[in-house]
């Protein structure tokens, strides 16, 4: 027996619930405004109010993901491989996230900003790509999102809904409708209320919507719409878009189904007065419910074909009834319920395969029969296929100019393979391995998917063998780096400047032809389980060395298709990237020092040999010789430089100083010279020089050894003070720089030492 407590808990519980349930049913109301309201908002936010699905869902995507950015590229050097953020459309508050490279993130937004460059309602959208790249994901969390954002105040589009006055049309007439009971009626009696035979007769207006969602403004008569806008838009600068750009031809070119056209004869037919027309047309927010298939209809290859039209008996009896003759045939297929919505055909197989050819007629002329009556349709359609399943479509020639196909390979980005596991398996899947390791398993996976060949990047580097301690023979490594956007900082300058626009281009579009085979996105999670389940209980964080010895072992059973040097080279630039944190670690420096020697060579290189000058900046005189620049290069670009690698250094310094570091950020961004990019890669690149024989005392001194194994102990306490110091600030800079724990910055130094991986490099 329920306690009185546990009794108003419930209860409370579900007044709550209620309350819930009304802020969203208050979210999602549509109550249709009248004509004149839905013009005035259209002159007050055009742009909010002329948008076809095409424009909507362009502004959905862009709602959800923001401006992106490269820090790598200038103006000149720009190719469009852009860092987006697709967390928010496609990850966050849905069942199952999809996780996008920047390969595909670029890929999706270039086909989104094509849709307001013209004209798109005569294509097909076909995302291609194997089976476990998470194509069905991907476009089950856009669709949701969509609904979703077509809720939101931004999102709001709008449809026609008609308001026929009862009175003004002179009521229901026709014998036949004597023998349907009224509302009020109806109202009195429950039961009957169930009964289907019985037609609630409505008192003052006889309202529906346009089944074909119409836009409201399509119901100016098209001849008089130019005009009509032009004396209704105060906005001179929207309006030049709205009559000139592509994007809006559907305004003044697209016409009311035949359903509303029907309807609007017969009114002026009847009520002589196009205004007295208009108080009956209303304007009410779409509405998009994927599962109802309202505005969004997703057909999955097993479902049956829909033959049959559709329509309300009922509601035709009494327009009939009302208007007084049978002009009106609220009759429409079911393509009319994703007219100016979504339709999406889930894989290109079986019954969809019937569905694809069926629209090919309807999206090359945006027409097509309903009974005898033309349907007109402008439906954003997508699809997703496997490869092999492009056979039922790629060869009709009627096709290819219809099908735009966007592929959605397996990821080729290991940080979003990294994502997914800690998505998987939960953030603290990262504290059982040692820093970078977990981003190493991700980067064998993502190898197994790229091709052995890359012409562009052997283009680029003209002796690549000088790299041979950073990068595998295929260079599968260095193109991992270029497709998350970054250049490794072993890079030599001639090298990096050498990394143009052509070069990166190339190296970008050669990617659509990867990520098609290799271990899927499903079987990668298959294989990280059975590697982690076998370190559960290890009290070590996991290493390089455990990774090596799963591949190899495992190389048959998984059909891994690996160069034979990747996974030592991959080794080896683990290494490198390991000694830059420890060396990084040990490192001291003066900051003011260096920044003094920055500004004075920044001051210096405007001036002629010989000049004897001030640095405000520093309150230092400088004499400017070929000695004191030299002395400065050298430490950005090694005691090897030659005198034509100097110069050719001082010169672009230069340029970058005047035309970027002077005249943008300090000048017009109003930054200071420290705060610049130009200073900050120089600082870089100084104390990276300065750091490179740091380690260089300790590589044979067992009591560092000893010392980095003892700390945290009360045995560390018996070293002397300099050790302790040094060890101190190793073990401290690994854990707040590079996010080591304490137990993994003692096991990657102690690993550096006993490699002597300082020799190495």
């Amino acid at each position: 027996m329920e306690t009185f407590i546990e009794i108003q808990n419930k209860a409370e519980k579900l007044e709550n619930l209620i309350k819930k349930t009304n802020i969203i049913l208050e979210k999602e109301k549509r109550v249709p405004i009248p004509f004149n309201d839905f013009l005035y908002l259209a002159a007050t936010n055009p742009k909010l109010v002329f948008r076809d699905i095409f424009q909507l869902f362009h502004d959905m995507v862009h709602y959800y993901i923001p401006e992106g950015y490269d820090d790598y590229e200038k103006d000149s050097e720009y190719v469009g491989f852009v860092e987006y953020d697709t967390k928010q459309l496609f990850q966050d508050g849905v069942d199952s996230p999809f996780f996008s490279d920047r390969l595909f993130a670029n890929r999706f937004m270039n086909l989104i900003n094509s849709f307001v460059k013209g004209s798109q309602n005569n294509r097909i959208y076909i995302f291609e790509g194997p089976p476990g790249s998470g194509k069905s994901t991907f476009l089950n969390n856009i669709l949701s999102k969509f609904e979703n954002y077509s809720k939101l105040p931004e999102g709001i589009s709008f449809k026609t809904y008609w308001r026929l006055d009862i009175e003004k049309l002179g009521g229901f007439q026709s014998k036949e409708m004597q023998k349907y009971k009224i509302a009020e009626e109806h109202q009195k009696d429950k039961q009957k209320s169930a009964d289907e035979s019985l037609l609630i007769l409505p008192e003052k207006y006889l309202e529906f919507s346009c089944p074909n969602h119409d836009h409201p403004i399509l119901q100016i008569p098209k001849e008089f719409r130019k005009e009509f806008l032009e004396e209704l838009i105060s906005d001179e600068e929207f309006k030049e878009h709205l009559f000139n750009d592509k994007k809006y031809e559907w305004v003044l070119k697209d016409v009311p189904c035949s359903i509303c056209n029907s309807i609007t004869r017969s009114l002026m037919e009847r009520l002589k007065d196009p205004l007295e027309v208009f108080t009956m047309i209303s304007a009410r927010r779409n509405y998009f419910n994927r599962q109802l298939g309202e505005g969004i209809s997703v057909f999955n290859p097993g479902d049956p074909l829909i033959k049959e039209n559709l329509s309300k008996p009922a509601l035709q009896f009494m327009i009939n009834d009302l208007l007084k003759h049978d002009e009106v045939k609220y009759t429409y297929s079911y393509l009319a319920k994703t007219n100016n919505g979504i339709l999406a055909l889930m894989d290109i197989k079986e019954f969809n395969v019937e569905r694809l050819k069926a629209f090919h007629g309807i999206i090359s002329d945006g027409v097509h029969k309903v009974e005898l009556t033309e349907e007109y349709i402008k439906t954003l359609f997508l699809g997703l296929v496997n490869p092999e399943d492009k056979i039922h479509y790629e060869k009709v020639k009627s096709f290819q100019d219809r099908i735009v196909s966007v592929k959605i390979p397996y990821i080729l980005d290991y940080n979003t393979e990294f994502s997914i596991y800690k998505n998987k398996f939960g953030e603290k899947i990262q504290s059982k391995f040692l820093n970078g390791v977990l981003e190493n398993f991700a980067k064998i996976i993502i190898a197994t998917r790229l091709e052995k060949d890359a012409p562009a990047l052997k283009k680029w580097l003209i002796k690549p063998e000088i790299y041979s301690n950073y990068i595998d023979k295929n260079l599968l490594l260095l193109k991992m780096q270029v497709y998350i956007g970054k250049l490794p900082e072993w890079l030599r300058e001639d090298d990096i400047k050498r990394f143009d626009r052509k070069i990166r281009k190339e190296i970008i579009e050669f990617s659509e032809q990867e990520g098609q085979r290799g271990i899927s996105g499903r079987k990668s999670l298959a294989v990280f389980s059975d590697f982690i389940s076998k370190y559960e209980n290890s009290e070590r964080l996991i290493t390089m060395e455990d990774v090596k010895e799963y591949f190899t072992n495992k190389k048959d059973e998984l059909e891994i298709d690996l160069p034979s040097d990747f996974i030592d080279k991959l080794i080896d630039l683990y290494d490198y990237d390991v000694l830059q944190q420890v060396k990084d670690s040990l490192y001291f420096y003066n900051e003011k020092h260096i920044t003094n020697e920055i500004l004075n060579y920044l001051f210096a290189i405007n001036f002629e040999i010989g000049d004897v000058k001030k640095n405000d900046l520093t309150n230092e005189e400088i004499e400017i010789t070929e000695d004191y620049l030299s002395n400065f290069e050298v430490r950005i670009l090694g005691n090897n430089a030659t005198l034509s690698v100097r110069k050719n250094f001082r010169n672009e310094v230069l340029n970058d100083y005047v035309t970027q570091t002077l005249s943008q950020e300090i000048r017009v961004n109003n930054k200071k010279v420290t705060e610049t990019k130009q200073f900050k890669n120089l600082f870089d690149k100084y104390t990276r020089n300065l750091k490179e024989n740091v380690l260089a005392p300790y590589l044979n001194n067992d009591n560092f050894r000893r010392a980095i194994l003892d700390y945290g102990t009360t045995a560390f306490y018996t070293y002397d003070e300099r050790i302790k110091r040094d060890v101190s600030q190793l073990i401290n800079n690994l854990v707040n720089k590079y996010s080591y724990s304490e137990i993994g910055a003692k096991q990657v130094s102690v690993y550096v030492l006993d490699k002597k991986i300082d020799n190495k490099y």
